[in-house]
């Protein structure tokens, strides 16, 4: 038997495993052996051993269907030749590239329900149509919609033969008020009483405007300049891409105790925290907070400090530098989000 021509082994970001392989011309992927009458579940076994059960999950996979006189068997690129397969070529390579773990989840979920609605591994835009529609709600179906397209783009990258046009419009979302904090510095000081990391969290958030569950998690103290009043952020650490140079206001900085460079600031190792740490600290202190109000979140802080640069410079510019957007127009649709006056009293008509 030629080893090459043995189901591909694959394990996700996840540590999922599944099983791939190309029958009578059509790619197919499972992640246990119960459809073929095989009983392993490589998933259902610690991550450090599914890769080793997997290939025996392979092994027995090839006889099976060797037995029963199916046609040969492989994972060649040249035989991925379906919109199915291209697809979930696309998702893996998307998986493999340095996307949050939020991302990537919304991305294996925007295949899945996709995948579900192809026929005959052929991407139509009636699959994509179909797909959509069961989402009533138009931000979770803008938001699978926008996810869909990034693979399908990427899937044309590779070979894939689609009109993106043909992707039904965006649903008209109703307007969002981002809530901000009114009585910050009272906020600020019951966040420090319930968990200082989490009150350095906010510090943060509110004035330096950096995200807090990945650029502010995993901050190191190489990232900051020597005198501490500047943040330096690769392309790959922050959400817009871009290298970003973020001051770091006096009232942070004499919070600070450098510690060695290669050591997170929050957990004092080279490892930062969980990718939910300050979602679970968050979750604990809003159970025991009294000044909360609803719709107050920890990303609440970076809302004010953007209304406070707004209020004080009046410049959407700077906006849109201290927020790290790409555009102008992504930090105008920001503000229109955020309890702004767009307009005052003098603007109005006059008699």
């Amino acid at each position: 038997m030629n080893p090459k021509q043995l189901p591909k082994v694959t394990q996700m970001g996840d540590g999922t495993v599944y099983v791939s392989f190309i029958q009578n011309g059509k790619r197919k992927r499972i992640f246990n052996g119960k459809k073929y009458g095989i009983e392993i579940s490589p998933n259902d076994f610690p991550i450090n051993q599914r890769i080793k059960v997997a290939q025996h999950l392979s092994y027995a996979l090839y006889n099976k269907l060797e037995s029963e006189g199916e046609v040969r068997i492989g994972e060649h690129t040249s035989e991925i030749n379906s919109d199915i397969a291209l697809l979930e070529t696309a998702l893996d390579k998307k998986l493999k590239s340095n996307f949050s773990k939020h991302h990537k989840t919304a991305l294996k979920y925007a295949y899945t329900s996709l995948s579900r609605n192809v026929v005959n591994d052929a991407l139509s835009a009636e699959s994509i149509e179909k797909t959509l529609n069961y989402f009533k709600n138009a931000t979770s179906y803008n938001t699978v919609r926008r996810n869909l397209i990034v693979l399908v783009n990427e899937g044309i990258s590779i070979g894939l033969k689609f009109d993106i046009t043909s992707v039904p419009k965006p649903k008209r979302a109703k307007a969002k008020l981002h809530k901000s904090y009114q009585n910050i510095t009272e906020i600020l000081e019951e966040v420090k009483a319930f968990d200082y990391n989490l009150y350095l969290c906010c510090l943060f958030t509110y004035g330096c405007l950096l995200r807090p569950h990945r650029e502010i998690r995993e901050l190191k103290w190489g990232d900051f300049s020597g005198d501490l009043k500047h943040i330096h952020l690769s392309g790959s650490r922050n959400k817009s891409g871009r290298n970003r140079i973020v001051p770091v206001p006096e009232f942070i900085r004499v919070l600070l105790k450098p510690g060695q460079k290669d050591h997170n600031i929050f957990s004092g190792t080279t490892q930062p925290y969980n990718a939910d740490y300050f979602k679970t600290v968050w979750g604990r202190y809003k159970k025991t907070s009294s000044l909360l109000e609803e719709g107050q979140t920890l990303y609440s802080f970076r809302h004010s400090g953007a209304i406070d640069i707004f209020k004080r410079t009046g410049s959407i510019v700077k906006l849109k530098q201290a927020m790290g957007h790409s555009s102008i127009n992504v930090s105008l649709t920001y503000l229109r989000g955020l309890e702004v006056a767009e307009l005052t009293e003098e603007d109005m008509p006059s008699i």
